[in-house]
């Protein structure tokens, strides 16, 4: 599987799209799913909107510090926290609507990656972006 292309304008996307979907997927939670699973599930379920939120804001936040950071790093910051937060939030949000509860053995690669991708951010800000010639 070919990795996704990294530039602001695709992170502001894919920010905005989980952010969208995440406010969904809270409201959801909140109302469609209060009465069908237990509450143990249901704060499994606020966990996953709540990291995904977060992370959409992360990946906003990428695109708008893009020109200060050493670009091969911030492309690879994104790709991970975007793929990230989808094996994280998606593995959670499976687990509660199927009760497939080996799903909850994925997700911390999800969170692996997210930490990584802050590292990652963190080391392309140290390094900076070369001076114009």
């Amino acid at each position: 599987m070919p990795l996704p292309p990294t530039s602001p304008r695709i992170l502001i996307f894919c920010g905005a799209l989980l952010l969208a979907l995440g406010v969904a997927a809270g409201a959801f939670g909140a109302h469609g799913l209060r009465h069908l699973v237990v509450p143990e599930l249901l704060e499994t379920w606020r966990t996953a909107a709540q990291y995904q939120m977060l992370h959409g804001l992360g990946l906003l936040l990428l695109a708008v510090l893009w020109p200060q950071l050493a670009q091969s790093c911030a492309r690879w910051a994104g790709r991970l926290m975007l793929v990230g937060v989808l094996i994280f939030s998606g593995s959670l949000y499976l687990l509660v609507l199927t009760g497939t509860r080996v799903l909850g053995a994925i997700t911390p690669i999800g969170g692996m990656l997210m930490i990584s991708a802050w590292a990652l951010i963190a080391w392309a800000a140290w390094r900076g972006r070369p001076p114009a010639q």
